[in-house]
Protein backbone atom coordinates (compact mmCIF):
# COMPACT_ATOMS: atom_id res chain seq x y z
CA UNK A 1 0.00 0.00 0.00
CA UNK A 2 1.55 3.12 -0.91
CA UNK A 3 1.80 6.60 0.94
CA UNK A 4 -0.70 9.29 0.37
CA UNK A 5 -3.13 6.98 -1.35
CA UNK A 6 -5.90 6.81 1.51
CA UNK A 7 -8.71 9.23 2.28
CA UNK A 8 -9.31 9.76 5.83
CA UNK A 9 -13.34 8.64 5.64
CA UNK A 10 -11.59 5.23 4.85
CA UNK A 11 -9.95 4.82 7.81
CA UNK A 12 -10.97 2.31 10.11
CA UNK A 13 -10.83 3.59 13.65
CA UNK A 14 -12.62 1.14 15.30
CA UNK A 15 -10.55 -0.96 18.77
CA UNK A 16 -11.55 -3.82 20.12
CA UNK A 17 -11.13 -3.82 24.09
CA UNK A 18 -11.44 -7.10 25.69
CA UNK A 19 -14.43 -7.88 23.63
CA UNK A 20 -16.16 -4.42 23.39
CA UNK A 21 -16.32 -2.71 20.32
CA UNK A 22 -15.88 1.01 20.07
CA UNK A 23 -16.06 3.04 16.66
CA UNK A 24 -12.80 4.71 17.55
CA UNK A 25 -9.97 4.36 20.34
CA UNK A 26 -11.02 7.79 22.62
CA UNK A 27 -12.63 7.70 25.71
CA UNK A 28 -12.85 10.42 28.55
CA UNK A 29 -10.50 9.70 31.43
CA UNK A 30 -12.69 8.44 34.85
CA UNK A 31 -13.19 11.76 36.32
CA UNK A 32 -12.64 14.46 34.28
CA UNK A 33 -16.33 14.38 32.35
CA UNK A 34 -19.03 13.19 35.14
CA UNK A 35 -21.54 11.65 34.25
CA UNK A 36 -22.13 13.11 30.53
CA UNK A 37 -24.44 15.66 30.98
CA UNK A 38 -21.37 18.44 32.22
CA UNK A 39 -19.88 18.59 28.82
CA UNK A 40 -23.05 18.48 27.17
CA UNK A 41 -22.55 21.52 25.79
CA UNK A 42 -18.97 22.07 25.06
CA UNK A 43 -18.44 18.53 22.82
CA UNK A 44 -20.77 15.93 21.05
CA UNK A 45 -19.65 13.00 23.60
CA UNK A 46 -21.14 10.96 20.55
CA UNK A 47 -18.47 11.36 18.88
CA UNK A 48 -16.07 9.19 21.16
CA UNK A 49 -15.78 5.44 21.41
CA UNK A 50 -16.91 5.47 24.86
CA UNK A 51 -17.66 7.15 27.96
CA UNK A 52 -15.61 6.32 31.22
CA UNK A 53 -17.73 7.63 34.40
CA UNK A 54 -16.49 9.46 37.23
CA UNK A 55 -15.49 7.05 40.42
CA UNK A 56 -18.81 5.34 41.40
CA UNK A 57 -18.89 4.10 45.62
CA UNK A 58 -22.17 2.67 47.45
CA UNK A 59 -22.47 5.67 49.60
CA UNK A 60 -22.23 9.35 48.48
CA UNK A 61 -19.26 10.75 48.84
CA UNK A 62 -18.55 14.58 49.56
CA UNK A 63 -14.70 14.49 48.87
CA UNK A 64 -12.29 16.26 50.69
CA UNK A 65 -12.25 19.85 51.58
CA UNK A 66 -11.50 22.81 49.59
CA UNK A 67 -9.06 23.47 47.75
CA UNK A 68 -8.71 20.74 46.05
CA UNK A 69 -7.27 21.75 42.73
CA UNK A 70 -4.53 23.67 41.92
CA UNK A 71 -2.84 24.39 38.45
CA UNK A 72 0.88 23.53 37.65
CA UNK A 73 3.34 24.65 34.95
CA UNK A 74 2.22 21.50 32.41
CA UNK A 75 -0.49 20.10 34.97
CA UNK A 76 -2.88 20.18 37.18
CA UNK A 77 -2.67 18.93 40.98
CA UNK A 78 -6.36 17.31 42.31
CA UNK A 79 -6.98 16.15 45.04
CA UNK A 80 -11.08 15.84 44.86
CA UNK A 81 -11.01 12.89 47.21
CA UNK A 82 -13.79 10.25 44.91
CA UNK A 83 -16.59 12.70 45.54
CA UNK A 84 -19.55 11.12 43.58
CA UNK A 85 -23.22 10.74 44.07
CA UNK A 86 -23.06 6.98 45.48
CA UNK A 87 -24.57 3.81 43.58
CA UNK A 88 -28.14 4.74 44.08
CA UNK A 89 -28.68 7.95 42.43
CA UNK A 90 -26.00 6.52 40.10
CA UNK A 91 -28.79 4.42 38.78
CA UNK A 92 -31.42 6.08 39.23
CA UNK A 93 -30.60 9.79 38.19
CA UNK A 94 -27.34 8.91 35.77
CA UNK A 95 -27.75 5.99 34.14
CA UNK A 96 -30.69 7.73 31.49
CA UNK A 97 -28.20 10.02 31.12
CA UNK A 98 -25.72 7.93 29.63
CA UNK A 99 -28.07 5.87 27.68
CA UNK A 100 -28.70 8.29 25.61
CA UNK A 101 -25.26 8.44 24.31
CA UNK A 102 -25.26 5.22 22.70
CA UNK A 103 -21.91 4.22 23.70
CA UNK A 104 -20.24 1.71 25.12
CA UNK A 105 -19.89 3.06 29.27
CA UNK A 106 -17.26 1.97 31.63
CA UNK A 107 -17.98 2.98 35.16
CA UNK A 108 -14.85 3.78 37.09
CA UNK A 109 -15.58 1.73 40.38
CA UNK A 110 -14.34 2.97 44.21
CA UNK A 111 -14.03 2.10 47.68
CA UNK A 112 -12.32 1.55 51.14
CA UNK A 113 -13.32 -2.13 51.66
CA UNK A 114 -13.45 -5.10 49.14
CA UNK A 115 -16.56 -5.56 49.92
CA UNK A 116 -17.69 -2.04 48.57
CA UNK A 117 -16.03 -2.75 45.40
CA UNK A 118 -18.35 -5.78 45.04
CA UNK A 119 -21.53 -4.59 45.78
CA UNK A 120 -21.09 -1.60 43.13
CA UNK A 121 -19.36 -3.92 40.56
CA UNK A 122 -22.71 -6.69 41.52
CA UNK A 123 -25.32 -3.61 40.89
CA UNK A 124 -23.88 -2.70 37.27
CA UNK A 125 -24.34 -6.13 36.03
CA UNK A 126 -27.71 -4.95 35.35
CA UNK A 127 -27.13 -2.21 33.24
CA UNK A 128 -26.86 -3.03 29.58
CA UNK A 129 -25.57 0.49 28.83
CA UNK A 130 -22.50 -0.56 31.12
CA UNK A 131 -19.89 -2.73 29.42
CA UNK A 132 -17.09 -2.47 32.20
CA UNK A 133 -15.61 -1.97 35.46
CA UNK A 134 -13.09 0.56 35.94
CA UNK A 135 -11.06 -1.22 39.34
CA UNK A 136 -9.98 2.69 40.65
CA UNK A 137 -7.32 1.04 43.13
CA UNK A 138 -4.47 3.79 42.42
CA UNK A 139 -6.03 7.10 43.58
CA UNK A 140 -3.79 9.52 45.65
CA UNK A 141 -5.79 11.29 47.34
CA UNK A 142 -8.49 9.12 49.58
CA UNK A 143 -7.17 8.39 53.26
CA UNK A 144 -8.96 4.94 53.06
CA UNK A 145 -9.35 2.59 49.87
CA UNK A 146 -7.58 3.74 46.83
CA UNK A 147 -4.19 3.50 46.54
CA UNK A 148 -4.00 0.75 49.50
CA UNK A 149 -5.15 -1.87 47.09
CA UNK A 150 -3.05 -0.51 44.19
CA UNK A 151 0.71 -0.61 45.05
CA UNK A 152 1.07 -4.34 46.66
CA UNK A 153 0.86 -6.96 43.95
CA UNK A 154 -0.20 -9.72 46.29
CA UNK A 155 -3.60 -7.27 46.97
CA UNK A 156 -4.08 -6.24 43.76
CA UNK A 157 -4.00 -9.86 42.41
CA UNK A 158 -6.65 -10.63 45.50
CA UNK A 159 -8.77 -8.08 45.12
CA UNK A 160 -8.92 -8.34 40.74
CA UNK A 161 -10.19 -12.20 41.69
CA UNK A 162 -12.74 -11.04 44.00
CA UNK A 163 -13.51 -8.54 41.47
CA UNK A 164 -13.75 -11.12 38.59
CA UNK A 165 -16.19 -13.48 40.07
CA UNK A 166 -19.30 -10.79 40.36
CA UNK A 167 -18.07 -9.30 36.58
CA UNK A 168 -19.78 -11.56 34.13
CA UNK A 169 -21.24 -9.75 31.93
CA UNK A 170 -18.85 -6.30 32.25
CA UNK A 171 -15.21 -6.34 31.58
CA UNK A 172 -13.07 -6.15 34.66
CA UNK A 173 -10.42 -3.14 33.55
CA UNK A 174 -8.07 -2.64 36.37
CA UNK A 175 -5.94 0.88 36.80
CA UNK A 176 -2.57 1.17 37.48
CA UNK A 177 -0.78 3.34 39.89
CA UNK A 178 2.46 4.80 38.85
CA UNK A 179 3.22 5.56 42.56
CA UNK A 180 5.12 2.51 42.71
CA UNK A 181 8.41 0.25 42.12
CA UNK A 182 7.94 -1.54 39.38
CA UNK A 183 4.87 -1.22 37.27
CA UNK A 184 4.94 -4.31 35.72
CA UNK A 185 4.58 -6.30 38.62
CA UNK A 186 1.17 -5.22 39.80
CA UNK A 187 -0.21 -5.17 36.23
CA UNK A 188 1.03 -9.07 36.06
CA UNK A 189 -0.54 -9.54 39.24
CA UNK A 190 -4.39 -7.86 37.95
CA UNK A 191 -3.73 -10.40 35.05
CA UNK A 192 -2.94 -13.27 37.30
CA UNK A 193 -5.89 -12.22 39.15
CA UNK A 194 -8.38 -11.94 36.11
CA UNK A 195 -8.21 -8.52 34.63
CA UNK A 196 -9.75 -8.32 31.21
CA UNK A 197 -8.01 -5.30 30.82
CA UNK A 198 -5.43 -2.99 32.34
CA UNK A 199 -6.12 1.33 32.06
CA UNK A 200 -2.67 3.19 33.04
CA UNK A 201 -1.41 5.71 34.15
CA UNK A 202 -3.07 6.88 37.43
CA UNK A 203 -2.21 10.43 38.80
CA UNK A 204 1.34 10.66 40.53
CA UNK A 205 1.26 11.86 43.83
CA UNK A 206 2.66 14.87 44.47
CA UNK A 207 2.47 18.52 46.48
CA UNK A 208 2.27 22.42 45.71
CA UNK A 209 2.96 24.93 48.23
CA UNK A 210 2.16 28.02 48.87
CA UNK A 211 5.65 30.20 50.00
CA UNK A 212 4.23 32.89 51.68
CA UNK A 213 2.09 31.02 54.07
CA UNK A 214 4.76 27.93 54.17
CA UNK A 215 1.67 25.72 54.26
CA UNK A 216 0.46 22.80 51.01
CA UNK A 217 -1.75 24.82 48.96
CA UNK A 218 -4.42 22.32 48.79
CA UNK A 219 -6.28 21.16 51.87
CA UNK A 220 -5.57 17.50 51.28
CA UNK A 221 -1.74 18.45 51.14
CA UNK A 222 -1.20 16.24 48.54
CA UNK A 223 -2.67 15.42 45.55
CA UNK A 224 -2.75 13.63 41.99
CA UNK A 225 -0.66 15.19 39.54
CA UNK A 226 -1.98 15.02 35.70
CA UNK A 227 -1.51 16.44 32.35
CA UNK A 228 1.24 16.94 29.78
CA UNK A 229 4.25 16.84 32.44
CA UNK A 230 3.37 13.15 32.93
CA UNK A 231 2.92 12.13 29.70
CA UNK A 232 6.22 10.97 28.89
CA UNK A 233 6.79 8.46 31.80
CA UNK A 234 3.15 6.80 30.95
CA UNK A 235 4.11 6.69 27.48
CA UNK A 236 6.78 4.67 29.23
CA UNK A 237 5.26 2.82 31.68
CA UNK A 238 2.40 2.04 28.80
CA UNK A 239 5.10 0.15 26.93
CA UNK A 240 6.97 -1.71 29.54
CA UNK A 241 3.67 -2.96 30.42
CA UNK A 242 2.46 -4.00 27.25
CA UNK A 243 5.80 -5.35 26.26
CA UNK A 244 6.22 -7.28 29.74
CA UNK A 245 2.81 -8.46 30.19
CA UNK A 246 -0.05 -7.34 28.14
CA UNK A 247 1.03 -8.19 24.80
CA UNK A 248 2.07 -12.13 25.99
CA UNK A 249 -1.25 -12.31 27.56
CA UNK A 250 -3.08 -10.41 24.99
CA UNK A 251 -4.48 -7.72 26.81
CA UNK A 252 -5.82 -4.44 26.14
CA UNK A 253 -4.46 -1.47 27.19
CA UNK A 254 -6.49 2.12 27.91
CA UNK A 255 -3.31 4.29 28.10
CA UNK A 256 -3.65 7.71 29.61
CA UNK A 257 -1.47 10.73 31.56
CA UNK A 258 -1.39 13.99 29.56
CA UNK A 259 -2.91 13.51 25.88
CA UNK A 260 -3.48 16.55 24.36
CA UNK A 261 -3.06 16.35 20.97
CA UNK A 262 -3.25 13.51 17.99
CA UNK A 263 1.02 13.14 18.57
CA UNK A 264 0.51 12.61 22.14
CA UNK A 265 -2.27 10.07 21.80
CA UNK A 266 -0.32 8.18 18.44
CA UNK A 267 3.02 7.69 20.94
CA UNK A 268 0.62 5.53 23.09
CA UNK A 269 -0.54 3.72 20.19
CA UNK A 270 2.77 3.18 19.01
CA UNK A 271 3.70 2.17 22.60
CA UNK A 272 0.85 -0.51 22.58
CA UNK A 273 -2.37 0.82 23.82
CA UNK A 274 -5.44 0.12 22.58
CA UNK A 275 -7.98 2.89 23.87
CA UNK A 276 -7.20 6.52 24.60
CA UNK A 277 -8.47 8.26 27.50
CA UNK A 278 -8.54 12.10 27.51
CA UNK A 279 -8.94 14.12 30.74
CA UNK A 280 -7.17 17.26 31.80
CA UNK A 281 -6.98 18.32 28.20
CA UNK A 282 -10.73 18.34 28.10
CA UNK A 283 -10.54 21.17 30.92
CA UNK A 284 -8.50 23.21 28.28
CA UNK A 285 -10.07 22.76 25.33
CA UNK A 286 -13.25 20.42 25.56
CA UNK A 287 -12.95 19.89 21.56
CA UNK A 288 -9.66 18.57 21.85
CA UNK A 289 -10.89 14.82 21.71
CA UNK A 290 -12.98 15.14 18.30
CA UNK A 291 -9.33 17.06 17.11
CA UNK A 292 -7.14 14.26 18.05
CA UNK A 293 -9.71 11.83 16.75
CA UNK A 294 -9.65 13.77 13.38
CA UNK A 295 -5.66 13.74 13.33
CA UNK A 296 -5.26 10.20 13.85
CA UNK A 297 -7.38 9.86 10.73
CA UNK A 298 -5.04 11.95 8.73
CA UNK A 299 -1.62 10.84 10.12
CA UNK A 300 -2.93 7.27 9.30
CA UNK A 301 -3.85 8.35 5.43
CA UNK A 302 -0.21 10.07 4.91
CA UNK A 303 1.33 7.15 5.80
CA UNK A 304 -0.66 4.26 3.93
CA UNK A 305 -2.71 2.73 6.68
CA UNK A 306 -6.37 1.56 6.37
CA UNK A 307 -6.70 0.91 10.10
CA UNK A 308 -5.95 2.12 13.61
CA UNK A 309 -4.78 -1.20 14.68
CA UNK A 310 -2.18 -1.80 12.17
CA UNK A 311 -0.22 1.00 14.16
CA UNK A 312 -0.53 -0.82 17.41
CA UNK A 313 2.55 -1.55 19.50
CA UNK A 314 4.53 -0.86 16.15
CA UNK A 315 7.64 0.95 18.56
CA UNK A 316 11.12 0.17 17.48
CA UNK A 317 13.76 0.28 19.55
CA UNK A 318 17.22 -0.88 18.57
Amino acid sequence: MKMNKLKESEIDLSVDIAGVKLANPLMTASGTCGYADEYADFVDLKTLGAFVTKSISVAPREGNEYPRIVETRAGMLNAIGLANVGLEVFLKEKVPQLESLGLPVFVNVAGTTTEDYLKVAEALEDVDIVKGCELNISCPNVKAGGIQFGVDPNAVENITAELRKVCRKNKLIVKLSPNVSDITATAAAAVNGGADALSLINTFTAMAIDIEKRAPILANATGGLSGPAIRPVAVYMVHRVYTQVARPNNIPIIGMGGIQYASDALEFLLAGATGLAIGTALFVNPQCIVEIRDDIADYLARHGHGSITEIIGTLKIG
